[in-house]
């Protein structure tokens, strides 16, 4: 049995997420059955982050076990010749059996993107969320790094969460623009259910003047959902990529 790593690129608009739904297709379920189709075995693929309904990714990461003896590069080539235009595998390649994506060390990074213009742009309405009122993103950005280092961040995670524990580790977050595009970056050891997305609400409250930057520090000490913005649209958000530092090579 070989274990098969995949780099994984998607658009997420017509997907209920990553995970096999019972009443919806997702991404995983897609892929699952392409490659059971494709090599005759029933797949099933361990993914590395479960992502959203609408939610994209540049780089998720999932393993799937296989018998067959088709070299680890040409996984991708195979697959891509296969799947459908809004999925595509960006590598692939062989890692040892015991290699898990999820119960693993990882470095994740995402980004959110805001449109922030008069009128929306067409062409950028599935991977940003548009805003016509003014965002001030230098005070934005001021409230992103007080996210850095470990802290508790029970303010920015959603209710019916499984997680163990709400710390985590930020090892960088910013806000930055490019004409009229509002990016935010941030990069963690891992990330709460929609953390992401209630940072970025919380940043655009920032952004229009209804909270001010340092009330950043203030709502993570509350360690209190109410206390943090809204939950921003699932489509602006991003899985840019995992990094396996305990992997070299990954």
């Amino acid at each position: 049995m070989r274990r098969i790593f995949l780099e994984i690129a998607y658009d997420g608009t017509n997907y209920c997420g990553w995970q096999v739904q019972n009443n919806a297709l997702s991404v995983q379920e897609v892929l699952d059955r392409t490659l059971s189709e494709w090599l005759q075995e029933d797949i099933h693929t361990i993914g590395a982050s479960r992502t959203d309904a609408g939610v994209h990714a540049l780089g998720n990461v999932a393993v799937f076990d296989t018998e067959t003896l088709i070299p680890g590069d040409k996984y991708a080539f195979g697959l891509n010749s296969r799947l459908p235009d809004d999925i595509c595998i960006q590598q692939s390649f062989e890692v040892p059996p015991e290699f898990h994506p999820r119960f693993t060390e990882t470095v994740k990074t995402y980004e959110y993107k805001i449109l922030n213009r008069k009128f929306p742009d067409p062409t950028r309405r599935r991977d940003s969320l548009f805003y016509y009122g003014r965002l001030d993103h230098e005070a934005m950005n001021e409230a992103a790094s007080y996210l850095a280092g470990p802290h508790d961040f029970k303010s920015f995670c959603a209710a019916g969460h499984d997680a163990k524990t709400t710390v985590r580790t930020i090892y960088s977050a910013f806000v930055e623009k490019d004409g009229d595009m509002i990016r935010l970056e941030i990069t963690g050891n891992g990330f709460l259910y929609n953390m992401v997305r209630i940072i970025a609400g919380t940043l655009i409250e920032i952004g229009k003047g209804a909270l001010k930057p340092d009330d950043m520090k203030r709502i993570i000490q509350a360690k209190d959902r109410e206390a943090a913005g809204p939950t921003a649209p699932a489509h602006g958000l991003t899985l840019v990529g995992i990094e396996y530092p305990e992997w070299e090579g990954l």
